[in-house]
Protein backbone atom coordinates (compact mmCIF):
# COMPACT_ATOMS: atom_id res chain seq x y z
CA UNK A 1 0.00 0.00 0.00
CA UNK A 2 3.13 2.40 1.14
CA UNK A 3 3.95 2.18 -3.08
CA UNK A 4 0.56 4.01 -4.60
CA UNK A 5 1.60 7.27 -3.19
CA UNK A 6 3.37 8.73 -5.93
CA UNK A 7 0.58 9.31 -8.40
CA UNK A 8 -0.45 12.09 -6.10
CA UNK A 9 2.34 13.87 -7.15
CA UNK A 10 2.38 13.36 -10.59
CA UNK A 11 1.02 16.83 -12.29
CA UNK A 12 -1.48 16.34 -14.54
CA UNK A 13 -1.55 18.64 -17.68
CA UNK A 14 -4.07 21.55 -16.71
CA UNK A 15 -6.99 22.15 -18.27
CA UNK A 16 -7.40 25.53 -20.94
CA UNK A 17 -9.80 27.21 -19.24
CA UNK A 18 -8.71 27.55 -15.84
CA UNK A 19 -7.36 31.23 -14.98
CA UNK A 20 -3.68 31.72 -13.37
CA UNK A 21 -5.27 32.26 -9.65
CA UNK A 22 -8.05 29.90 -10.32
CA UNK A 23 -4.99 27.24 -11.15
CA UNK A 24 -2.59 28.09 -8.28
CA UNK A 25 -5.64 27.29 -5.89
CA UNK A 26 -6.62 24.08 -7.07
CA UNK A 27 -2.98 22.75 -7.20
CA UNK A 28 -2.53 24.28 -3.85
CA UNK A 29 -5.79 21.86 -2.98
CA UNK A 30 -4.53 18.96 -4.68
CA UNK A 31 -1.33 19.40 -2.58
CA UNK A 32 -3.08 19.84 0.79
CA UNK A 33 -4.93 16.66 0.09
CA UNK A 34 -2.25 14.28 -1.44
CA UNK A 35 -0.36 15.25 1.74
CA UNK A 36 -3.01 14.76 4.27
CA UNK A 37 -3.45 10.98 2.20
CA UNK A 38 0.10 10.42 2.16
CA UNK A 39 0.79 10.44 6.13
CA UNK A 40 -2.19 8.29 6.29
CA UNK A 41 -0.46 5.78 4.20
CA UNK A 42 2.55 6.35 6.65
CA UNK A 43 0.48 5.80 9.28
CA UNK A 44 -0.98 2.56 8.01
CA UNK A 45 2.55 1.34 7.39
CA UNK A 46 3.57 1.94 11.17
CA UNK A 47 3.00 -0.45 13.99
CA UNK A 48 -0.69 0.81 15.38
CA UNK A 49 0.63 0.95 18.89
CA UNK A 50 1.53 4.22 18.81
CA UNK A 51 -1.58 6.67 18.22
CA UNK A 52 -1.62 10.43 17.88
CA UNK A 53 -5.17 11.90 18.42
CA UNK A 54 -6.70 15.59 18.40
CA UNK A 55 -9.04 16.26 21.82
CA UNK A 56 -10.88 18.71 19.70
CA UNK A 57 -11.46 17.94 15.78
CA UNK A 58 -13.06 22.01 15.61
CA UNK A 59 -12.58 25.05 17.20
CA UNK A 60 -14.65 28.14 16.93
CA UNK A 61 -13.31 31.54 18.37
CA UNK A 62 -13.63 35.52 17.59
CA UNK A 63 -10.87 37.42 16.56
CA UNK A 64 -8.64 38.74 18.57
CA UNK A 65 -9.07 36.22 21.57
CA UNK A 66 -7.48 33.28 22.86
CA UNK A 67 -7.61 29.48 21.87
CA UNK A 68 -5.86 26.57 23.04
CA UNK A 69 -5.15 23.57 20.40
CA UNK A 70 -4.32 20.33 22.25
CA UNK A 71 -3.22 16.76 21.08
CA UNK A 72 -2.10 13.55 22.66
CA UNK A 73 0.00 10.76 21.86
CA UNK A 74 1.08 7.29 23.08
CA UNK A 75 4.32 7.57 25.87
CA UNK A 76 6.46 5.09 26.81
CA UNK A 77 8.55 4.97 30.06
CA UNK A 78 11.53 4.25 27.94
CA UNK A 79 11.26 6.88 25.99
CA UNK A 80 11.71 10.75 27.13
CA UNK A 81 10.82 14.05 25.33
CA UNK A 82 14.49 14.71 23.98
CA UNK A 83 13.85 11.75 21.27
CA UNK A 84 10.08 13.18 20.19
CA UNK A 85 9.66 15.57 16.97
CA UNK A 86 7.16 17.45 16.70
CA UNK A 87 5.72 19.33 13.46
CA UNK A 88 2.31 21.48 13.60
CA UNK A 89 1.34 23.55 10.31
CA UNK A 90 -1.22 25.54 9.13
CA UNK A 91 -2.71 24.19 5.78
CA UNK A 92 -5.31 26.34 4.02
CA UNK A 93 -6.33 26.74 0.32
CA UNK A 94 -3.32 28.67 -0.33
CA UNK A 95 -0.33 27.94 1.54
CA UNK A 96 0.98 25.92 4.39
CA UNK A 97 2.61 27.93 7.02
CA UNK A 98 5.04 26.80 10.07
CA UNK A 99 3.04 26.78 13.54
CA UNK A 100 4.86 25.02 15.62
CA UNK A 101 8.23 22.61 15.61
CA UNK A 102 10.27 20.45 17.64
CA UNK A 103 13.35 18.53 16.90
CA UNK A 104 14.52 16.03 19.59
CA UNK A 105 12.70 17.99 22.05
CA UNK A 106 14.33 21.34 21.30
CA UNK A 107 12.32 23.75 20.38
CA UNK A 108 12.93 25.17 16.75
CA UNK A 109 11.34 29.10 16.39
CA UNK A 110 13.06 29.00 13.06
CA UNK A 111 10.78 26.97 11.27
CA UNK A 112 7.96 29.15 12.60
CA UNK A 113 6.13 31.08 9.90
CA UNK A 114 6.20 35.35 10.57
CA UNK A 115 2.57 35.35 10.99
CA UNK A 116 2.42 33.47 14.23
CA UNK A 117 6.00 34.96 15.67
CA UNK A 118 5.41 35.67 19.64
CA UNK A 119 1.80 34.47 19.34
CA UNK A 120 2.13 30.38 20.18
CA UNK A 121 3.06 28.81 23.73
CA UNK A 122 3.55 25.53 24.48
CA UNK A 123 3.17 23.49 27.52
CA UNK A 124 6.35 21.83 28.22
CA UNK A 125 5.15 20.18 31.47
CA UNK A 126 2.09 18.86 29.38
CA UNK A 127 4.87 17.56 26.59
CA UNK A 128 6.26 15.16 29.26
CA UNK A 129 2.83 13.42 29.60
CA UNK A 130 2.15 12.80 25.90
CA UNK A 131 0.03 16.27 25.52
CA UNK A 132 0.49 19.07 22.95
CA UNK A 133 -1.06 22.21 24.54
CA UNK A 134 -0.64 25.40 22.00
CA UNK A 135 -2.34 28.65 22.86
CA UNK A 136 -2.47 30.95 19.89
CA UNK A 137 -3.00 34.54 20.99
CA UNK A 138 -4.32 37.62 19.49
CA UNK A 139 -6.05 35.55 17.24
CA UNK A 140 -6.71 36.87 13.45
CA UNK A 141 -9.25 36.03 10.66
CA UNK A 142 -6.38 34.55 8.32
CA UNK A 143 -6.11 31.86 11.26
CA UNK A 144 -8.86 29.65 9.57
CA UNK A 145 -8.17 26.73 8.79
CA UNK A 146 -6.47 23.04 9.24
CA UNK A 147 -4.06 22.73 11.99
CA UNK A 148 -1.97 19.33 11.49
CA UNK A 149 0.52 18.07 14.28
CA UNK A 150 2.85 15.40 13.02
CA UNK A 151 4.76 13.45 16.18
CA UNK A 152 7.31 10.94 15.39
CA UNK A 153 9.86 9.36 17.52
CA UNK A 154 12.88 7.05 17.31
CA UNK A 155 10.45 4.48 16.31
CA UNK A 156 7.21 5.41 16.01
CA UNK A 157 5.48 7.97 13.67
CA UNK A 158 1.56 9.30 13.84
CA UNK A 159 -0.53 12.66 13.02
CA UNK A 160 -3.85 14.27 13.59
CA UNK A 161 -5.50 17.34 12.20
CA UNK A 162 -8.11 19.70 13.53
CA UNK A 163 -9.76 23.11 12.09
CA UNK A 164 -10.10 26.32 13.17
CA UNK A 165 -12.47 29.15 12.46
CA UNK A 166 -12.37 32.58 13.33
CA UNK A 167 -15.35 35.03 12.59
CA UNK A 168 -14.55 38.34 12.68
CA UNK A 169 -15.19 40.88 15.93
CA UNK A 170 -17.98 42.66 15.83
CA UNK A 171 -18.83 46.16 15.65
CA UNK A 172 -20.11 47.34 18.14
CA UNK A 173 -22.55 50.57 18.14
CA UNK A 174 -22.38 53.55 20.32
CA UNK A 175 -24.32 53.91 23.02
CA UNK A 176 -27.06 56.96 22.35
CA UNK A 177 -26.07 59.37 24.59
CA UNK A 178 -22.68 59.44 23.12
CA UNK A 179 -23.39 59.92 19.70
CA UNK A 180 -22.51 63.91 19.95
CA UNK A 181 -19.10 65.10 20.40
CA UNK A 182 -18.16 66.94 23.71
CA UNK A 183 -18.03 69.89 21.70
CA UNK A 184 -21.34 69.96 20.07
CA UNK A 185 -22.67 68.64 22.99
CA UNK A 186 -21.54 71.82 25.21
CA UNK A 187 -22.33 74.27 22.42
CA UNK A 188 -26.26 72.23 22.78
CA UNK A 189 -26.20 72.93 26.69
CA UNK A 190 -25.27 76.96 25.97
CA UNK A 191 -27.57 77.13 23.91
CA UNK A 192 -30.61 75.86 25.66
CA UNK A 193 -29.25 78.49 28.42
CA UNK A 194 -29.41 81.26 26.39
CA UNK A 195 -32.88 80.37 25.24
CA UNK A 196 -34.02 80.01 28.99
CA UNK A 197 -32.71 83.57 30.08
CA UNK A 198 -33.91 84.92 26.75
CA UNK A 199 -37.35 83.84 27.73
CA UNK A 200 -36.88 84.76 31.36
CA UNK A 201 -35.51 88.39 30.35
CA UNK A 202 -38.08 88.69 27.47
CA UNK A 203 -40.68 87.97 30.54
CA UNK A 204 -39.63 90.95 33.02
CA UNK A 205 -39.40 93.14 30.00
CA UNK A 206 -42.75 92.71 29.47
CA UNK A 207 -44.07 92.64 33.19
CA UNK A 208 -42.13 96.41 33.39
CA UNK A 209 -43.77 97.82 30.71
CA UNK A 210 -47.22 96.38 31.80
CA UNK A 211 -46.06 98.73 35.11
CA UNK A 212 -44.72 101.51 33.54
CA UNK A 213 -48.30 101.75 31.45
CA UNK A 214 -50.18 101.13 34.14
CA UNK A 215 -48.64 103.93 36.57
CA UNK A 216 -48.96 105.95 33.42
CA UNK A 217 -52.55 105.40 33.21
CA UNK A 218 -52.88 106.10 36.93
CA UNK A 219 -51.11 109.38 36.67
CA UNK A 220 -53.25 110.76 34.02
CA UNK A 221 -56.36 109.84 35.90
CA UNK A 222 -55.11 111.59 38.60
CA UNK A 223 -54.42 115.06 36.48
CA UNK A 224 -57.89 114.83 35.00
CA UNK A 225 -59.72 114.60 37.79
CA UNK A 226 -58.00 117.76 39.64
CA UNK A 227 -58.43 119.65 36.26
CA UNK A 228 -61.88 118.46 36.68
CA UNK A 229 -62.02 119.84 40.41
CA UNK A 230 -60.22 122.94 39.65
CA UNK A 231 -63.02 123.93 36.65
Amino acid sequence: MCEDVAPCFTRSAAPEFYSHGALSTVIAGEKMICRILLLIILTSCVSGSFVVNVTQTSYQAEENHNITLEWTFTTKPDNSTNSVSIICQQMTNYETSGFYHVSSGVEVSESQDAKFSGRVQSDKDALREGRIRLQLSRLRTDDSGLYLCEVKTEYDYGFDYCRLSIRAAAVRSKPQGSTLSPSAHTWMQRTVLYTALGFELAALLGFAVLLVNRFCALRCRTRLRRYQNFI
